[in-house]
């Protein structure tokens, strides 16, 4: 299993496909790089495509510290440059999205684009809620969670689809297996700062995804991000909660191909929001995952 030091922290990463431009994939929070299999799968031959775990979750170093979004950018850039990624195509979700925000605000020679995904630029806006599961996984652990977590992660469409049966087990045993020491990340994630002061600096290519039933980052702050970043677009997920890669890949991944192939044209001018396309309105995406 591939690992590298960087910024004080062993962390994991895969990489899969080969292809002139680089997509890096970013994970939420609970989660790893393995919430992006279906993209890894869909893109991997024509891009090469990299996922990685933050510190202390998945199959990264657990270390003492360092857990605040910004140490987590440090970490992020420090991966990409580690792995000859640069520049990439960033994709964070959630907690990746976080980073990947300031990543486009402070380091944008490391991109070619920023892709948000049911993510937000403000503080934790359940910040006391989730203070006090972060205080019974310490103490439990997160076994006896899962059933309140669950439906914070996924959307109704998802947990309540009997075909899904065997998908809902599987992600639902991974966050029971979560060690305790998972806190710290979560802890990093509750209690940051917001960056929406940092959004307009963002000038690189860039789209927000949301699901339509994503709970804690609702498509109200998805559009907050689109109008403080120039030029940026938003797509909203059908049938998708706060994980739309597990939960509505087709839809994620036509959206992933529209954009990707827009800005990857050798006629779009990288970080120019008034490009062709990049700064005009999206429609909906229709319930069968068509792009714009």
């Amino acid at each position: 299993m591939p690992h590298l030091r960087v910024n004080g922290a062993e962390l994991h990463y895969e990489s899969a496909g080969s292809g002139p431009e680089t997509v890096v994939f970013s994970h939420g929070l609970l989660w790893s790089g393995e919430m992006f299999r279906a993209q890894v799968r869909h893109l991997a031959s024509r891009y090469r495509v990299v996922t990685y775990d933050h510190r202390g979750q998945g199959r990264s170093e657990t270390t003492a510290s360092g857990y605040d979004m910004d140490n987590l950018a440090v970490d992020a850039a420090g991966m990409l440059e580690a792995v000859g990624a640069v520049p990439c195509h960033f994709a964070g979700l959630s907690m990746g999205g976080f980073v990947a925000m300031r990543l486009a605000a402070r380091r944008p020679e490391l991109l070619r684009s920023c892709i948000l995904l049911e993510t937000s630029a403000g503080t934790e806006a359940q910040a006391g809620r989730f203070r006090v599961l972060n205080w019974a996984v310490r103490l439990v652990g997160a076994r006896p969670l899962v059933g309140q977590v669950m439906p914070i992660l996924f959307g109704r469409s998802f947990l309540a689809d009997p075909a899904r049966a065997a998908e809902r087990a599987e992600w639902a045993g991974r966050l029971a297996a979560l060690p305790r020491s998972v806190h710290r990340a979560v802890a990093g994630v509750i209690e940051r700062r917001a960056i929406f002061d940092e959004l307009p600096r963002i000038r690189v290519p860039t789209l927000i995804l949301v699901g339509e039933e994503d709970a804690p980052t609702p498509p109200a702050m998805a559009e907050a991000i689109r109008d403080a970043i120039p030029g940026s677009r938003l797509v909203q997920i059908p049938r998708a909660g706060h994980t739309s890669t597990v939960e509505n890949p087709g839809a994620v991944n036509a959206a992933l191909d529209a954009f990707l192939g827009e800005v990857s044209r050798p006629d779009h001018a990288t970080g120019n929001p008034g490009a062709p396309g990049i700064g005009s309105p999206a429609p909906h995406l229709p319930s069968g995952g068509g792009a714009w």
